[in-house]
């Protein structure tokens, strides 16, 4: 038996259920926010990889699937959202055109990495990007967004939340943090290697050593400058005013290369460890790095797998019509209707004939509300009884009607 290759699933069953209500209702929460929905390609350059993502993240270091395609063209399937969703603005010249641009996507991402509970090698992402809003009141309605959306799905979050500040503060930060970093022994390798290619990652390392001697590392928040600083403030100020609560987490780096200014995690308790659900924040060079006309961005990015199972599913109500055949005459007369009602509801039906008990029993495992059956009395009479399996209501109704 041919079984998937390890770290990827079939998305069925009861996930499937859950994905296809969470990707609706999200989607619906987005356009409310003036989201339009966009689709990239899974296959990219990996050159659009490199130069966003950045040489000194782990995606890029570690993680891509990536090969030379038999035009011996150096490709990778896209191991996140945000990369393809810029290169799309850019090729579709919307950076020239100027205005604000809004997109939400989702879709599967790769990563080559260990598999394990939430996180697998295809996984799915829910992700948003706004173009052309250089403000900050952005950056808090997108947030917003994200508290609309867990609540929603009734999940529990706390929000975290940095400034990264800009290329006029950083230079003076990096230099800080590297003479820091210089002066202490037993960073871990990757750390020794990001402490090259980009300081400011050192900060996000997961090793529990480098945690202990990072403790008394320079803090971003103190190497900020007043315009970083105001724009910070005036974060904390929206979330504030909306009753959203926040904490300062002046470690919070993010993962990629490319953000700047603010930055945000949500992250839950109820998947083990303290975990991040959502990250995202603002990235206004990032057009400009790609080739494009500078444009400011901002947005977020959700793993789908890792939130899941703490998406609270409705009720199961009982929903649509089943119809039965009792007789092989009445198979017929049973298609037409189906296919009659079908224009607006949802109707299940089998194309044999079966008992009373038996149509029964097919009606209650698809969880339908109405249950008509049709035998030779009914064929003769042209009249049906539809039942409500809910409240066991039942009326006749003419054919013609």
């Amino acid at each position: 038996m041919i079984n998937p290759l390890r770290g990827m699933k079939d998305t069925v069953g009861e996930f499937s259920e859950k994905y296809i209500y969470f990707i609706e209702n999200a989607s619906r929460i987005a356009k409310n926010y003036g989201f339009s929905y966009i689709e990239t390609p899974i296959l990219e350059e990996t050159a659009l990889f490199k130069r966003s993502v950045g040489e000194s993240s782990d995606i890029v270091g570690k993680e891509m699937y990536q090969f030379t395609d038999k035009g011996n063209n150096d490709v990778c399937m896209r191991p996140e959202g945000t990369a393809g969703v810029v290169r799309a603005f850019i090729s579709q010249k919307y950076d020239r055109a100027g205005g604000v641009k809004r997109f939400f996507y989702h879709g599967p991402m790769f990563r080559y990495e260990r598999p394990q509970k939430g996180r697998l090698r295809q996984f799915h992402q829910f992700g948003v990007e706004t173009f052309g809003v250089q403000s900050v009141k952005e950056d808090a309605m997108i947030i917003l967004m994200l508290r609309d959306m867990f609540e929603f799905f009734s999940i529990k979050y706390s929000l975290q939340i940095n400034s990264l500040g800009c290329p006029d503060c950083m230079p003076t930060y990096r230099e800080n943090l590297v003479k820091f970093l210089d002066s202490i022994d037993g960073l871990c390798e990757d750390c020794l290697r990001r402490k090259i290619t980009n300081p400011i990652r050192v900060l996000d390392c997961k090793n529990e050593n480098c945690h202990k001697l990072l403790e008394s590392a320079p803090m971003l928040l103190s190497n900020i400058c007043s315009t970083c600083r105001a724009d910070f403030d005036e974060l904390k100020s929206i979330l504030k005013s909306f009753g959203l609560e926040y904490e300062v987490n002046t470690k919070l780096v993010r993962g990629l290369d490319y953000y700047n200014k603010t930055a945000f995690e949500f992250i839950s308790n109820e998947i083990g460890a303290q975990s991040a659900i959502t990250g995202g924040g603002r990235y206004d060079k990032l057009v400009e790095y790609l080739d494009g006309r500078s444009t400011p961005g901002v947005g977020f990015a959700m793993g789908i797998e890792r939130l899941i199972d703490l998406v609270k599913m409705p009720e199961n109500k009982k929903i649509g019509y089943y119809i039965g055949a009792m007789s092989d005459e009445a198979i017929k007369q049973v298609m037409h209707l189906v296919v009659k009602l079908r224009k607006s509801n949802v109707v299940h039906t089998q194309y044999s004939s079966k008992s009373l008990k038996a149509h029964m029993k097919a009606a209650d495992k698809v969880n339908a509300k109405k249950f008509i059956c049709i035998g030779d009395s009914e064929l003769e009479t042209k009249t049906y009884v539809v039942k409500d399996l809910d409240t066991k209501e039942e009326i006749s109704v003419e054919l013609r009607d």
